[in-house]
Formats: structure tokens, C-alpha cells, sequence
């Protein structure tokens, strides 16, 4: 499906804004970059300002993060019948970090721009980061093999999905893995922590 313009503008300019920075980005190169005739003002029939481009890619996002967090929970309940904890566990964790990876422009923006902004630092914690915790907090909370489990399941997710977050920002930001540890074993050794919240089983007597 063809992207509109506004969508072109909005993608452009957030991959631009992550590879220049914001400050550094013209209109006429977000303008160029989505196929308009750079400088002619085509951008501003869409937006009053790059600010406001800016602003528009911040909050769709925020959106788009809502309505992906609510399809994963629901993909991840549909699998409880079939699937052991260990899989949904893997399932939970893969999808994490699919989902850091798909915000890796938003993300470099986030850390390069966005204090000047306070209000998008706003949308973007209470849209995107948040909801991406809470989510790990209540799909732990409605797992029945951890019902009897007596933690701080706010603590437990802010650990574990931490630990997603960090993977890949580590990735994106030093070039490697932490250390060097591949995808495969980062979510085998999350697995295992995670199945570690279980109660031990009681001792045959």
C-alpha cells in the first residue's frame, strides 16, 4: 500500500531526525527525502512547522505502540492452550525486543533531541515505554503457573523488560551485544529467569 504524503513526510523526517539529529535537518531535505520539490513548501501544506512533524511522529507512534501491545497480549493468550510456559515466556521476550528494534530511529531521536522537548519526552514515556512495562506486569500477573508466586510483579517488569530494552539499545548504541551474548541466548537466559520466579517444588518426604 502506498504511503500518503503526510506518511512520507513523517517517516522521512524521523529517519533524517535520527541520522542528523533534529537541529541539523532542513525542511528542504525532509521535503526532498519525501519526494517533494525541496524548498518549494510542499511539507507545509501538511504541517505548520518541523516542530510539528516532529511532534505528529511522536504520537503516532505512542498510538501505533497501544495498538501493538494490545494484538501482542492477545496472540500471547490465544497460545496459552497450546504452548508451555517456556514458549510463551520465549514469545514475550522476542516480541520485546522486535518491537525496541522497530523503534530505533524514535529511540535515537528520543536520547538526542528530545530533552529540548518536554512534552514529546512526555508522550513518548506515557505512550510508549510505560505501556511496553505494563504490559510484561499483567501478562506475568495472568499466567496461572504464577498465581501462588507472592513478588512485586511492578519490580519483576521493570527487571525483565529492562532487560529487553537494554539489549537492544546496548545494540544500537555500541555496535554489539552485550556481552557478545547473541539473541538466542539473551532470550534463552531471560527464559530461565523468568521460569526461576517459580515456587520450588516441595520435597518428597
Amino acid at each position: 500500500m502506498a504511503r500518503s504524503t503526510r506518511e512520507r513526510i513523517v517517516d522521512e523526517a524521523l529517519r533524517l531526525f535520527a541520522e542528523r539529529g533534529y537541529s541539523a535537518t532542513s525542511v528542504a531535505e525532509i521535503e526532498a527525502a519525501a519526494g517533494l520539490s525541496p524548498g518549494a513548501g510542499g511539507l507545509y501544506r501538511h504541517f505548520k512547522s518541523k516542530y510539528e512533524v516532529l511532534a505528529a511522529a511522536m504520537h503516532e507512534h505512542a498510538a501505533r505502540t497501544r495498538t501493538q501491545v494490545a494484538d501482542s497480549l492477545a496472540q500471547l493468550s490465544s497460545m496459552e492452550s497450546s504452548a508451555d510456559l517456556e514458549e510463551r515466556l520465549s514469545h514475550l521476550c522476542r516480541a520485546g525486543l522486535a518491537k525496541v528494534r522497530e523503534e530505533s530511529e524514535l529511540t535515537r531521536v528520543f536520547f538526542r533531541d528530545l530533552s529540548q522537548f518536554p512534552e514529546l519526552v512526555a508522550v513518548v514515556r506515557e505512550g510508549l515505554l510505560q505501556p511496553m512495562f505494563d504490559a510484561i506486569t499483567s501478562w506475568f500477573r495472568a499466567q496461572p503457573e504464577y498465581a501462588e508466586v507472592d513478588v512485586d510483579w511492578t519490580g519483576i517488569g521493570a527487571v525483565l523488560g529492562g532487560a529487553v530494552v537494554h539489549y537492544r539499545l546496548f545494540q544500537e548504541t555500541v555496535g554489539e551485544s552485550p556481552g557478545h551474548a547473541e539473541k538466542d541466548q539473551f532470550v534463552a537466559a531471560w527464559v530461565r529467569l523468568a521460569v526461576g520466579l517459580l515456587p520450588a517444588p516441595a520435597p518428597v518426604s
